[in-house]
C-alpha cells in the first residue's frame, strides 16, 4: 500500500491539521479490523446512528465510552459454563472486541439500544448558536448629491 504524504499541505491550510491526521491514520494497515460488522445512516439533518452486529452479546457485556472526539465501544464475553455437548461447527464469534469510531466536532451520542442482537447508537450533531453560519448584511453608504460648483462672477 502507498503512502501519502500530507505535510506540503499543513503549509496552505489553517484549521484542517487534524483532518491530515485522520486521513493518515486511515491508511494504516493495523486500522482493518472487520469485527463486529456495522452501518453508519444519516437519520435527520442533524442525526446519525451506528448499527453494530453484535449477535450473541448482551447488555452487561457491552460498554460505551465517548472520550476526546472518540467513540469506544468494547466487547468482553463473560465465561460460560461448560456445556456437555461437542461443537460439530462454531460459527458464532465469542472474542472479545474494541471498535473506535472518531466523531466530529459537536457530535454527541444521545442513546444506546440492544435489539435482536445489534447495538443502535444514536448521535446528534449539536452546533452551538455561535458556530452556525449567519448571514452578514452589507450597508450601502448613503448616496450624496453631487456638489455644484459655484462661480463668482466679479
Amino acid at each position: 500500500m502507498r503512502h501519502v504524504d500530507f505535510s506540503p499541505l499543513y503549509r496552505s491550510t489553517v484549521g484542517f491539521d487534524r483532518l491530515f491526521t485522520m486521513l493518515d491514520s486511515l491508511a494504516q494497515p493495523d486500522q482493518a479490523q472487520t469485527y463486529p460488522p456495522y452501518n453508519i445512516e444519516r437519520t435527520g439533518e442533524t442525526t446519525y446512528r451506528i448499527t453494530m452486529a453484535v449477535a450473541g452479546f448482551d447488555e452487561t457485556e457491552l460498554s460505551l465510552e465517548a472520550h476526546a472526539h472518540v467513540l469506544t465501544v468494547k466487547g468482553e464475553k463473560s465465561e460460560e459454563p461448560a456445556e456437555t455437548g461437542e461443537y460439530l461447527y462454531r460459527g458464532i464469534a465469542k472474542r472479545a472486541f474494541e471498535r473506535r469510531f472518531q466523531l466530529a466536532d459537536h457530535v454527541e451520542v444521545q442513546a444506546a439500544s440492544l435489539k435482536n442482537g445489534l447495538l443502535h447508537i444514536d448521535l446528534l450533531r449539536n452546533i452551538p448558536e455561535a458556530m452556525k453560519p449567519r448571514k452578514i448584511a452589507i450597508a450601502a453608504e448613503p448616496v450624496e448629491a453631487p456638489k455644484a460648483i459655484e462661480a463668482h462672477v466679479n
